[in-house]
């Protein structure tokens, strides 16, 4: 003869009275249905046991799925407040100097980089020009072609608009003092307008995962159109 353990009666109303609170705590779950399958014995397959560990399977990774795509969200609603910081601050010179100072300080300091480099093509030399040595930390003067020379490295292709590769360190024609700390670049084309050469704007970071060929440009692309846009400005 067999006996079974009572449950306590007052234990047995509280779970008659909330039977969700098992339902909803997994390990109880787990428990009860290994109990279930031990009082059924080993010839016996249980389908629902089986589906329930399926579903619980799949639930798992909509939880990962779902906290993949709002840690996805939150990141680029991060960038997108960034630029738009960035750009602002950009605007608010009212003089050429200042709004390429600006650019090489604050707005550097919005976008986390460690150098920004406008990069002008032309062809005249300017070497000698005592604005533009006086602005070599941000500005350079270089000879037509360079842009495109720099962002293919010798490949054959079109150029894109935002370029993100990584480095072993920077160049110094663009970077300057700061090239061998540089690990990540995005370099942005700029279209200055019809009869005009164009220009690139270099973002450097020490970071190497800063700037990656897996991000998305969208945000770059746009910063960049409001930058030659403003420059437009500027060279009128």
């Amino acid at each position: 003869m067999t006996t079974s353990l009572k449950i306590d009666d007052d234990l047995r109303a509280r779970i008659i009275s909330r039977p969700d609170v098992i339902l909803d705590d997994r390990d109880l779950m787990h428990a009860l249905i290994a109990a279930n399958e031990k009082a059924m014995g080993t010839n016996i397959v249980d389908l629902r046991g089986i589906a329930m560990e399926r579903l619980e399977r799949r639930l798992d990774r909509l939880e990962d799925t779902h906290r993949s795509v709002i840690a996805a969200a939150y990141e680029n609603l991060a960038g997108t407040n960034q630029v738009h910081r960035a750009i602002l601050r950009m605007l608010d010179p009212v003089d050429f100097e200042a709004f390429l100072r600006n650019l090489g300080t604050e707005v550097a300091d919005i976008l986390r980089v460690d150098v920004v480099r406008l990069v002008l093509e032309s062809g005249e030399r300017a070497d000698d020009d005592p604005a533009i040595r006086k602005l070599s930390d941000v500005l350079m003067v270089a000879e037509p072609g360079l842009i495109a020379r720099y962002l293919t490295e010798g490949r054959m292709g079109g150029i894109r608009p935002v370029t993100l590769r990584q480095l072993a360190e920077g160049d110094r024609a663009i970077y300057g003092e700061k090239a061998p700390d540089i690990r990540s670049e995005a370099c942005l084309v700029l279209d200055f307008g019809p009869g005009r050469l164009p220009g690139m704007l270099a973002l450097g970071a020490e970071d190497p995962h800063q700037f990656t060929p897996q991000q998305g440009t969208d945000l770059l692309t746009f910063f960049g159109g409001v930058f030659e846009r403003s420059m437009r400005r500027w060279l009128a």
